[in-house]
């Protein structure tokens, strides 16, 4: 038998057709992968690779071997997936997009440790998408529309946003109809401008600034404006249900702007579960159908 890393150096470098990148995947030098590639050829006796000068070219022998290669190093990794999953695993590598990362899980993490306090949970805020098949991430919270190759997925929650603001703001100015605002500052966010005109046209009426706007870099930041009492901010009601709840902020009009995209769950396709996947994945659905249950009453409190 070949030693097992020849084996893995080989199929990366064949799969993405550079040395270099193998290397980058497997966190070694790209020297490290051609020493392993040519150790492996000599133990074969056969060349698996044309090396030219700045690619490499898979022989017939070697696009043959990689098939083979490839199946059997899928194989050992299902397997050990089976294996963990069986045995259960406490601990868990989270991927979470920022805004929900902040805003509605790690204001929720006490009430997840105490249902299941044995589970190590690793998190990091992650705005792309996940090479599950490269990555220690376990699962990830995505946002967008749920068409996403070679994960599983599993709805959470649907996205709308609604107008949020300070009672001192409220104060000077009350809001009991859409131009009411337009006496106040509004809150936008850089890269999508549209959304205030957009909400304007779901109350039925068009969007009349009366005073410049304050413009952002993300919905967080606009959110934490609004709590500064700076303006009017629109946000994702079950994202500030804290700042609601406390009094903090105020949601004047139950006017929602639904959005195209929702807040999904997802892991790579086929995998088992572990232990701490299955937890996790049962108590953010259980979290999520009690904040659908309560979202209607935190928008008119």
């Amino acid at each position: 038998m070949p030693p097992l890393n020849s084996l893995r150096s080989f199929e990366a470098a064949a799969r993405l057709g550079s040395f270099q990148k193998a290397a980058r995947e497997l966190f070694v030098t790209p020297s490290a992968i051609s020493h392993q590639v040519k150790s492996l050829e000599e133990f074969l006796e056969v060349e698996l690779f044309i090396r030219q000068t700045r690619r490499i070219e898979l022989t017939s022998a070697g696009k043959a071997y990689l098939k083979t290669v490839q199946k059997a190093l899928n194989d050992i990794e299902r397997a050990t997936q089976k294996l963990i999953a069986a045995h259960g695993s406490g601990e868990l590598n989270l991927a979470v997009a920022p805004a929900f990362l902040h805003r509605w899980l790690l204001p929720r993490m006490s009430r997840f440790y105490e249902q299941y306090p044995n589970v190590e949970l690793e998190i990091s805020a992650s705005t792309g998408l996940i090479d599950f098949a490269h990555s220690d991430t376990d699962m990830a919270v995505y946002f967008g529309d749920g068409n996403w190759e070679d994960v599983e997925c599993h709805f959470l929650k649907r996205s709308a946003l609604i107008p949020v603001c300070t009672p001192d703001l409220l104060a000077r100015h009350e809001i009991h109809t859409p131009e009411d605002i337009t006496h106040h500052t509004l809150l936008h966010v850089n890269k999508r401008p549209e959304e205030w005109r957009d909400w304007f046209e779901a109350a039925g009426t068009e969007m009349v600034e009366r005073r410049k706007g304050l413009y952002l870099s993300s919905g967080l930041l606009t959110s934490q404006a609004a709590a500064r009492g700076l303006g009017v901010a629109l946000t994702d009601v079950s994202l500030v249900s804290e700042e609601i709840q406390s009094g903090q902020l105020v949601a004047p009009l139950d006017i929602p702007l639904e959005l195209p995209k929702s807040f999904y769950l997802v892991y790579r396709k086929n995998r088992p579960m572990t232990s701490a996947m299955r937890q996790f994945k049962d108590w953010i659905m259980e979290e999520m159908a009690v904040d659908a249950l309560s979202a209607r009453g935190e928008t008119t409190s």
